[in-house]
C-alpha cells in the first residue's frame, strides 16, 4: 500500500503504527451552511481511503470532526466567525445553525453511501480538551497573550514554514490574520480568543471568557480519539498552508513530535467555469441534484472516475455520463451466486493500493464486464469490488428500471404495444432496443433486459 505523503512530497509505503490497526483523522465540515458537492468530494475521497484499507483487512478507526464554533471567515484567524455569520444570515442562533447544517451534512453522507465515521466529535463538546491542550502549550513555553487572546508563538517551532513551503518573509502583516500589534509575528495564530464579548458561543478559561481557535480543536480531538501519534491525517489542499501547518506546530509544541505519520490531501472539485464556492453562488448540493432527478450514487460514480490528488471538473453533462455508466453496470446483475475471480481481484488490489488509483480500478471493473467470464462470476467479482466502490450494487433490484431514460421509455412503449397485441410495433421496438445494445426477454406480463455482451 502506497500513499502520497505531503510531509515528504512523494508516495511512501504505508505501514501502520500498530499492526493491522489504522487511525485516520479527517478535517470535517464547518456547519454554518450547506455542504455542497465540492465539500462532499473530499469526504468521498476519504470514504474511499477507509474502504480500501478495510478491504485490505486493516482495522480502521475513522474520526471526523464537526466544527460548530471557532472557524473564522478566512482559513487563518481573520474575519467574523462563520457560525455567527450564518446565524445572522438566517435569523437563528449559532446553536440552531449548527444543528440545521449538521443534519444536512449527515443526510449527504447517507445519500452518497459514505461510511459513518467511528467518531464525529463536535468542537463545542470538547472545550475542556481544547483548554487542556492550550494549557499544555502554555506550560511548554509555546504561547503568549495579546489583546486578542492566547497566541501560539511560531518562533518557538523552527520548522513552522517547512510543511507548506511558506516564505514567511513575504507574508505581509494582516494578510493571513487580523492585525494585532502585540503579535510577535503576523502569522502567529490564536489558540483562545477573548476580545469578542458579543460572541454568542463562549466559555470560561484561564485566559478569560472566550472561545477556541479553529486549529486547536483538530489537534485536541484527533489526539483524544487516536492518541498522540496516529497514522493518517486527511484534508483538502487548502488546509496545507494554514490549518495543517498550525496543527503540526501545535503537535510539536504539546508533544514534541508530529501527531500524524501521513498527511494526505485532496485536490478540488471545480466547474468548467472555475472554482465552485458559496460566495459565488454556483454550488450544487447532493439534495439539489436529487431534486433534479439524479440518484446521488451517480455523483459517487463520477467521483470514482477521478483521482483524489487531481480533483474533478464537474458538469451536468459528466453527471449524465456517470448515470449512463452506472445504470449499465447495474444491468449486469444476476440472481445466481458464484466465486470471485482472483486474477481480476489481484489487479484491482494492485490499483487501489497504488495511492488509491480509482480511475485504474474502474477500468478493471469494465475489464471484468467485457471478459469471457460467465455472468455469475462477473457479478460476484464486481460485488466484491463494490466493498471499495460503495455503489450499493448488492441492492440493485429490477434491472429494467436501472437503464437509461431513453431505453426505459422504449421498454414502456413496447410493453404497451404488447398489451394491445400490436405485435408488429412490439417487434419494431425490440429491434430498436437491440440496435441500442440491449436484449429483451419477455417474462409473462413483464420483461427483463440485458446488455448485449
Amino acid at each position: 500500500m502506497k500513499l502520497y505523503n505531503t510531509l515528504v512530497r512523494e508516495k511512501q509505503e504505508f505501514k501502520p503504527i500498530k499492526e493491522n490497526k489504522v487511525g485516520i483523522y479527517s478535517c470535517g465540515p464547518t456547519v454554518y451552511w450547506n455542504q455542497h458537492i465540492g465539500n462532499m468530494y473530499a469526504f468521498l475521497s476519504w470514504d474511499i481511503l477507509v474502504r480500501v484499507l478495510r478491504y485490505l483487512d486493516y482495522d480502521v478507526t475513522w474520526v471526523m470532526n464537526i466544527t460548530d464554533v471557532g472557524h473564522n471567515t478566512s482559513d487563518a484567524d481573520s474575519g467574523e466567525d462563520k457560525m455567527e455569520k450564518g446565524a445572522k444570515r438566517e435569523g437563528l442562533t449559532s446553536w440552531e445553525i449548527a444543528k440545521k447544517y449538521e443534519e444536512q451534512f449527515i443526510d449527504s453522507l447517507d445519500k452518497l453511501n459514505i461510511i459513518t465515521p467511528n467518531f464525529l466529535p463536535k468542537a463545542t463538546e470538547h472545550i475542556e480538551e481544547q483548554i487542556n491542550l492550550a494549557k499544555k502549550l502554555e506550560k511548554r513555553g509555546f504561547t503568549y497573550k495579546t489583546k486578542t487572546g492566547l497566541v501560539f508563538d511560531t518562533s518557538k517551532f523552527s520548522d513552522y514554514d517547512k510543511f507548506a513551503n511558506l516564505r514567511l518573509e513575504e507574508l505581509e502583516s494582516g494578510s493571513r490574520v487580523e492585525v494585532d500589534e502585540d503579535k510577535k509575528n503576523p502569522w502567529d495564530f490564536l489558540l483562545w480568543i477573548t476580545n469578542q464579548p458579543n460572541h454568542i458561543m463562549k466559555w470560561q478559561s484561564p485566559w478569560g471568557e472566550g472561545f477556541p481557535g479553529w486549529h486547536l480543536e483538530c489537534t485536541a480531538m484527533s489526539t483524544k480519539y487516536l492518541g498522540e501519534t496516529f497514522d493518517i491525517h486527511t484534508g483538502g489542499i487548502e488546509h496545507i498552508g494554514v490549518h495543517h501547518s498550525n496543527e503540526i506546530a501545535q503537535g510539536f509544541g504539546a508533544f514534541g513530535h508530529n501527531t500524524a505519520k501521513f498527511w494526505v490531501h485532496n485536490a478540488w472539485l471545480t466547474l468548467k467555469e472555475g472554482k465552485m464556492s458559496k460566495s459565488l453562488g454556483n454550488v450544487y448540493t447532493i439534495q439539489q441534484l436529487e431534486e433534479m432527478g439524479y440518484d446521488p450514487l451517480f455523483f459517487r460514480y463520477l467521483v470514482l472516475s477521478s483521482h483524489y490528488r487531481n480533483g474533478l471538473v464537474f458538469s451536468l453533462e459528466s453527471l449524465k455520463a456517470a448515470k449512463t455508466a452506472l445504470n449499465k453496470l447495474r444491468s449486469y446483475k444476476t440472481d445466481q451466486i458464484s466465486q470471485v475471480n482472483l486474477d481480476f481481484k489481484n489487479e484491482f488490489v494492485e490499483a487501489i493500493s497504488n495511492d488509491l488509483a480509482m480511475p485504474e480500478a474502474m477500468a478493471i471493473v469494465w475489464k471484468v464486464i467485457k471478459s469471457d467470464l460467465n455472468p455469475e462470476e462477473k457479478w460476484a467479482t464486481i460485488l466484491d469490488f463494490d466493498k471499495v466502490l460503495g455503489l450499493n450494487l448488492s441492492e440493485v433490484s429490477d434491472v429494467s428500471f436501472q437503464i437509461s431514460d431513453e431505453i426505459a421509455k422504449l421498454i414502456e412503449d413496447r410493453q404497451k404495444a404488447r398489451e394491445t397485441k400490436n405485435w408488429a410495433e412490439s417487434d419494431r421496438l425490440r429491434k430498436i432496443i437491440k440496435n441500442k445494445g440491449y436484449l429483451v426477454e419477455d417474462l409473462g406480463n413483464t420483461c427483463k433486459i440485458r446488455p448485449i455482451k
